[in-house]
Order: C-alpha cells, then structure tokens, then sequence
C-alpha cells in the first residue's frame, strides 16, 4: 500500500514537472518568435540614442518616426521581459531539465554571456573623455602650425625683401626694409601667438561660444559705412582663401565636422565653429597682424604666401584629426558623398553617407542638410546662377521640350532631302542664280561628320590667326574688331566643300545642326545685353562651337554641358562687367579673350577643353563678383544712411513749412527756423524718432516761439509769455548748443527774439520779412531738405507714365545712358523716389532722382537694358523657337494662297 502510494507520488510529481518543462519548451518558442522584434526595438532605441548626438535641426522629422516605431513595439516588447521572467523561473528547475537531458542555447538577449558587441557604442561620452579627445586635437593642430609657420614667415620677409630691392624711391625702399626688419625681429613671438589663437579656438568650442566671422558678413550693417579700404583689402584676401579651401578640403572638413559634432553633445558644426578650419587659421593671422604696424601692401603679400604655404597644407592635419577621432571609434566608417543637383529628389538611403551597417536612417539629417543648401543656392541671386550654369530639373525639362520643337520645326522647314549638294547650298545662300543642271542624287559624295569637322579645323586655325592679329597691339581694354556673321560662316564652310569636291553634298540632319548653331549666335549678335566689343570677340567662336555640336551630340541636349555653360558665362560676365563705352572691370575683357583664344587653339575634339576653361573663367569671376558685391553694399549702407537723413530733413521741413507758411513773421525768426532750429529737428528725428518726446518738445518750442511773437492785448497773454520765455530762451539755446552752432550767430538770433517778444508785450507787430529774402529763404531750405528744383516743376502725362514703371523696376536692372556707359540699380528708396546707381565694379555713382531718369529715357539719354534670370543659351533657344515658327507660319500662308 505504501508502495502504490508512493508511486502515485511520485507519478504526480513527475507529471508536473513535464508539464512546467513543457510550458517552459513553449516559452521558449515564443521567446525565439520575439526575438527578431526584440533585436528592432534595440537597434531603434540605438537609433534615438545616435540621432540625440547628430545634428538636431535636420534629424526632427526621423526622431518622430523612430518614436512611433517604438510605441508601436512597446506591447511588445513588455511581453518580452514577461517572458524572461518565466525563463528565470524555468532556471529554478534546471536540475530536471539537466536529468532529461534538456539543454538551452544562448539567445544572445541582455544579460548573455554571448553577447555580440557593437561596433559603435551610443552611450554619451563623459566629460572627461570630450576634454581628452580636443586636448588631443588641439595638440596635433599646435603641432602643425609650429611645423609650417616659421616657412611662412621667412618666405613673406623674403618676398618683402625682393620688393624692397626693386623700389623705385628711397622712401618706399626704407619703408619696405623697415617693414621686413619688424617682421624678422618678431617671428618667435608671432609664433607663439599665432599658435595660441588657434588653441584658445578649443577653449571656445568647448564652451560653445566659437562663431567666427571673417568674410564679408563682418562688414554688414550700419558699421559697413564705417569700414577702411585696408579692412576691406584684408577681408577680400581671407574671404577667397576660405573659399578656395573649403572647396579643395570640403571632404576631410565634411568628415571632421561630423566626428566633432560628437564632441558638442550632438550639436552641428560648421567652419564658423569648427576650431581647424581655414576661415580659424586666417582668422588666427588677422589677431596677429593686427597688433603689428603692417600696411596693406604687406599684408596682402603674407595672405598670399600664407595660402599657399599654411593653408594649402592642411590637408595633412585634418588626415591626422580624421586618423585619431577613427581609432577612438568615432564614426569611424563614415564616407563622403557629394550632393547631385541632377537629382530631383534627395539622395536615397543607400547613396547618403553612413558608419555603422544598422544606421541607414541616420542619413537622414545630412541629406536634409543638403536640401537646405541647395535652396539656398536657388535663392542666389539670377546673374551668380548664370555664373554657375546652374540649373533646377524643371530648366532642363524645360530646354529638352524647346529643343524637341525646335527640331521639328526645322524639319518642317527645311527641305526633306536625304542629301544637300553643297554647291547649291551655296548658289542659294548668296542668291545667285544656279547655272548648273541638278546633280543626280545618285552622284553626291555625302561628307561624314569627320570631314566636317576637318574642314571646320581650317576655318577654326584662320580665325585664330585673325583675332590674333587684330588684337596685336592691344593688351588690355575692349577693342572693337570686325564681327563675324553667321551667315559668313556658313558661306565658307560650302565653298570649302564645293572647292574639295563639286559633287560633294551635305546631309539634311547635319544641315540642320549647321543652322541651328548659325542661329544661336546670330541672336548672340543681335542681343542687346551683350556690349559690341564683346559680340565681335565671342563671334569668332562659332567655328569650334559648330565643331563641338558634330562631335558631341549631347552638346544640344544637355543643359548643363560644359560648352553650353561656358558660353552662358561669358556672355553674362560681357554684360556685368564689360561697357560700350568701352572700359571694363577686373579684366575681364582680358579674360574673355585668353578663353576665347585658348579655344581656337586647343580645340581638337577633346569636350574636356571646356570643362578645364570653364572651372577656370568661373573661378575668376565668382573671385570678382563677391569682390563686386563686397563694393556694393559699402555703397549701399552709405546711401542708406544718406538717405535717411534726407528723409528726415524732408520730414523736418514739412513741419517747420506747415506752420510758417501763410504767416508774416520777421526775418531773423524766418531765418532761425528755417536753419539752425531745422538742423536740431533733424538732429532729435534721427537721434530719437518722431515718436519721441524729444520730437513733440521740439516742435512745441516753434508753436511757442511764434505765439510769443504775436502782439499781447490781454493781460492774462502777457502773463503767460513773461513765464514761458525765459523757458523759451533756454530751450532754443540749447539746441544751439547740441548742433555746434556758431555762437556769435546763435547769440545774434536770441537777441533778436528777446527784442521780437517786448514789441509783441508791448502790443506792437514787428515788421515782416521781404518777400525776396523770404523766397531766397526758403527756396535754400528746400533743397538742403533734398526737394530738387526739376520736382517742383510741373509733370508731363508722358513723365508721369515712365516715372510710375519705374517704381516697377527690380534691383539689379542696368540702365545704359548716353555714350555706352552703364550702371545698375542697387537700391531704390521709395519715400524719396530716388534710385542708387552703381558701376561694374560696384561703386556708388549717383542717387538720381525717378525724374530725372525718366527725363534721361525720354530724351534718349538713357535706357534700360532689358534683364532676364534665364541663361543665354536659354534665351537664345527661345528666339530660334519663335523665329522659325514665323518661318512656318509664312509657308503656310504661302501654300494656301
């Protein structure tokens, strides 16, 4: 019985402990079913925790997504460790499952011994180890510039030196030898310091108050005015030295800028607070020059040289940075992929630059980052755009939808022959009339595309023999040379043919090409933009611009081809920079030419010719247009300022006016008010605001003065006046005194009150002032105030009309007045009606007055150059488009007659 009962015991025993090994088995299935939902929800959580370290403006949009994918795991993901708990449970029952023989594989779940380690740890790094690692940096930048500034140093004394010895006065060569003298003498400490500029650099990006301007936005605002041609020189140097640099260093800078930003808790970093940036390296040098007695010259010698012997070096430091941050496991398989601007939507998640194989989505932020610079460059103004070649998807659709109409418009236009005898291409180009019999289709030797291209290599040498010849003996300036027709062009290319061979024929698709490009670069001549020295030097392009159209189809089909591009640049650089007066700016004639030069020379059939000019000749004029742009805003913020005290002076004798006029008062009073008492009203408007109280005490002072001048009868006046006008004297005296008026007159002019105010106590009416010294008066005080005598003079209807559009005009428009010089608006100002005009080169020329200019253009003087954001190329397509359905439409209206 014991026995049996035993049994039973132990039967019951046995049988729950299958079951818990059964309901432990099916935990354990379940736990392998979640453990793929477990591995998501850590790499997500590894997401946030790496998004909380990047760049926190542009990761907005994926830390929300990456928080929904959390919330929506996170049943899930409780259940998990409700699971783990019936592990840890389960364990308790290990020496049952060991004596069934059951054995449980390691799930690689928190707490395993297995554990795969991460390549890239995202929890934050302590302070300690952020002061190491820049302390680190900082020492291997400190290492650099001890290694490649004493080079600098000495080769700028040299370089100082030889000039020194080439002066042309003594003065100027004791001046430079002096100069070199001082530099010698503290090389040692320019060292030292020049080095700890760059190490306080640290100090300040750990506290995060790095932001260091030195381009052209330290000169904005209301200190522009006040900015010295020498701190202007000293910012044009540093600004194309960083320009440059960043360009040439943008993919180590790029990757250093990502690793520090680790070291910023997560925060973006860019060259103003990036400590080893080249914009900190001049920075660095412009402290140190700026304790030394350097004049300009100087300066701009060691800029030079310190480009190229610091700056055009750093790219060993920032491989040394990269090297230390990478085997301090930061970021370390991070790559560098330029943004495409083909592209019409951002780069995908495989294209965008990535470190770890699980962070794809933290790619993210710098394919947003690139959204943003690129609307930045869409909001560059038209003329840098057509600079650039740049264009957005909806330019090039654009063009490739007006180039297809094009082609189908010639073919409609033009004969559908498989074959042009060249011959009679020519008799029907100079309209004479064809003596020979037609040529049997089945007779014509049809030239491929290379002889034609060999024939327009000997047209293409006798154009560079011309310009050059003509050209000789001018250096430097626009000089006017014979134009070369398109037709002309065409003309020679036939006889060529016909001159090889009389039978030789050209085939209709070439043809087409051939007057395809004849009409670009006959709208080119017609085009009022372009100035006429410039029309004839870009004509003599025709030759390898039709050469290039054979060789490379894409030529017409790609907007942004190099070829295509190169001419939009030298078009639009003619119209900014080059006049019909003939002066130019920068050079650029110059430069126009050696490119224009180099291509009749050079030009084979290699397309890469094109793509090396144009780098070359946009690197130059991007270098001239910020220099330009730099000029402009001086010129602007003076005028501004100009303006401003016009309109306050205008203000100002409009109060003054509204309570003299239709008044008798004394000449002395008329004469105070009208210019010592306008000149403080103009003073407190500027000064304070005609809010102020200063404002309506001032004008309270004229109410009262010309009250105290009017004759008293009632005793109770009297009273009043004997006890503001001492008050009154005061008040006027001290104005006096705030303007710095000259005392013998201002005491002249009291004196003449006090004597104005007993007449009027005693009742008695001082004598008014002539009405020739009146007029005199006031017509000084109106033009002092900005009222130009051609304002007062009476409008015609037809002045009128164009004064009203020119309000209409925008910044940026070029007008061309009498002789061929032209300036552009810069600034309009609207309360006054008067525009800012500026030259090539930017600077301020007039501040003409609306009226003025709209009197300029009815008399022919003046004109506006019509303006346009699009492209040459661009323009030039669409008047071929126009052009040739005119052509159609005429033959229709001919066949249906």
């Amino acid at each position: 019985m014991r026995v049996r009962f035993g049994a039973v015991i132990l039967q019951t025993y046995m049988t729950a402990a299958i079951v818990q090994v059964c309901n432990f088995y099916r935990h354990i299935r379940q736990l392998q079913r979640y453990r793929a939902i477990f591995n998501q929800v850590r790499l997500l959580r590894l997401c946030v925790e790496l998004f909380s370290q990047a760049d926190k403006i542009g990761a907005q949009d994926n830390l929300i997504r990456l928080t929904h994918s959390v919330s929506r795991f996170r049943r899930l993901y409780f259940r998990m460790w409700q699971l783990i708990g019936y592990l840890v449970w389960g364990l308790g029952n290990m020496t049952i499952m060991e004596k069934y023989g059951i054995t449980m594989r390691n799930s690689g779940l928190p707490g395993s011994d297995t554990q795969k380690p991460s390549t890239y740890s995202a929890v934050a790094m302590t302070e300690q180890l952020v002061i190491q690692h820049l302390k680190h940096c900082r020492d291997l930048t400190r290492g650099f510039a001890y290694r490649v500034f004493p080079n600098f140093w000495r080769q700028w004394c040299k370089q100082i030196l030889e000039i020194a010895e080439q002066a042309k006065s003594n003065k100027e060569q004791v001046a430079l030898y002096e100069m070199q003298n001082l530099i010698v003498a503290v090389q040692q400490a320019a060292e030292q310091e020049f080095c700890q500029h760059l190490a306080n650099g640290f100090v300040k990006f750990k506290n995060k108050s790095l932001n260091t301007l030195t381009g052209e936005e330290r000169f904005s605002g209301d200190i522009l005015s006040l900015v010295e041609h020498s701190d202007l020189e000293e910012t044009i140097a540093i600004t194309s030295i960083t320009h440059r640099a960043d360009n040439f260093f943008a993919e180590q800078l790029w990757a250093f800028q990502q690793r520090l930003a680790l070291l910023n808790d997560g925060e973006k970093v860019d060259e103003r607070s990036n400590p080893v940036s080249p914009v900190q390296f001049c920075e660095s040098l412009r402290k140190l020059l700026g304790n030394l007695e350097v004049d300009v010259k100087s300066k701009i010698i060691g800029y030079k040289l310190f480009d190229q012997d610091v700056v055009g070096m750093l790219d060993e430091l920032y491989k040394e940075l990269n090297d230390y941050l990478i085997r301090q496991n930061l970021l370390p398989n991070l790559r560098f992929v330029p943004a495409n601007s083909e592209k019409p939507a951002g780069p995908k998640a495989e294209d965008a630059v990535q470190d770890d194989p699980f962070e794809r989505e933290a790619a993210t932020p710098v394919s947003e980052q690139q959204t943003e610079e690129e609307e930045q460059q869409h909001q560059r103004r038209a003329s840098d755009k057509l600079l650039s070649g740049a264009l957005n998807p909806n330019d090039i659709q654009y063009q490739n939808s007006l180039l297809n109409a094009i082609r189908l418009l010639q073919a409609h236009v033009t004969q559908q022959l498989p074959a042009i005898h060249a011959a009679q291409a020519l008799q029907a180009q100079s309209g004479a009339p064809t003596a020979a019999m037609p040529v049997a289709p089945s007779s014509l030797q049809v030239y491929s595309q290379p002889q034609l291209v060999g024939v327009l290599e000997h047209m293409q040498t006798q154009a560079l023999s011309y310009t050059q010849q003509a050209l000789a003996n001018h250096d430097t300036g626009p000089v006017a040379i014979e134009i070369q027709s398109a037709a002309e062009v065409g003309r020679k290319m036939m006889e060529t043919i016909a001159s090889e061979n009389e039978n030789a024929a050209v085939e209709a698709g070439d043809m087409q090409t051939i007057d395809l490009v004849g009409m670009l670069f006959e709208y080119m001549l017609s085009d009022d933009h372009l100035p006429d020295s410039v029309k004839a030097l870009l004509s003599y392009l025709h030759t390898p611009f039709l050469k290039i159209a054979f060789i490379d189809k894409g030529f017409f089909e790609q907007p942004e081809h190099p070829a295509r591009v190169l001419l939009n640049s030298l078009a639009e650089a003619g119209v900014r920079w080059v006049s019909n007066d003939g002066s130019e700016q920068y050079d650029i004639f110059t430069k126009i030419k050696t490119t224009v030069f180099r291509l009749l020379q050079e030009f084979k059939n290699d397309v890469r010719l094109f793509a090396e000019l144009l780098i070359e000749f946009n690197a130059y004029t991007h270098n001239v247009a910020r220099r330009q742009e730099l000029m402009e805003r001086r010129a602007l913020e003076k005028a501004q300022g100009e303006e401003k005290l016009r309109e306050a002076k205008i203000q100002v004798n409009t109060e003054v006016r509204s309570r003299t006029d239709n008044r008798e008062m004394p000449s002395a009073i008329l004469l105070l008010l009208l210019q010592p008492w306008s000149d403080y009203l103009s003073f407190v408007v500027l000064r304070y605001g005609d809010k102020s109280d200063s404002w309506k005490r001032a004008l309270q002072v004229i109410d009262d003065l010309l009250w105290s001048l009017e004759p008293k009868i009632k005793q109770q006046d009297k009273a009043r006046q004997m006890e503001i006008q001492d008050e009154l004297l005061a008040a006027l005296e001290r104005g006096f005194e705030t303007i710095g008026y000259e005392q013998a007159k201002g005491r002249k002019l009291l004196d003449a009150v006090t004597s104005l105010q007993r007449m009027a106590l005693l009742s008695r009416k001082a004598e008014p002032a002539p009405a020739p010294m009146r007029t005199k008066l006031e017509s000084l005080a109106a033009e002092k105030a900005g009222h130009a005598s051609e304002q007062l003079q009476p409008v015609s209807p037809e002045e009128e009309k164009i004064v009203d559009s020119l309000k209409m005009v925008e910044f940026g428009t070029w007008f061309e007045f009498e002789g061929g010089k032209r300036l552009k608006v810069a600034w309009y100002n609207k309360k006054t009606q008067h525009y800012m005009l500026v030259d090539q080169q930017g600077r301020k020329v007039s501040l003409a007055a609306g009226l003025q200019l709209a009197r300029d253009m009815l008399a022919g003087r003046a004109k506006i150059i019509a303006g346009s954001t699009k492209p040459f190329f661009e323009r030039a397509l669409e008047n071929i488009y126009h052009t040739l359905n005119e052509r159609a439409d005429t033959l229709k209206t001919g066949s249906g007659s």
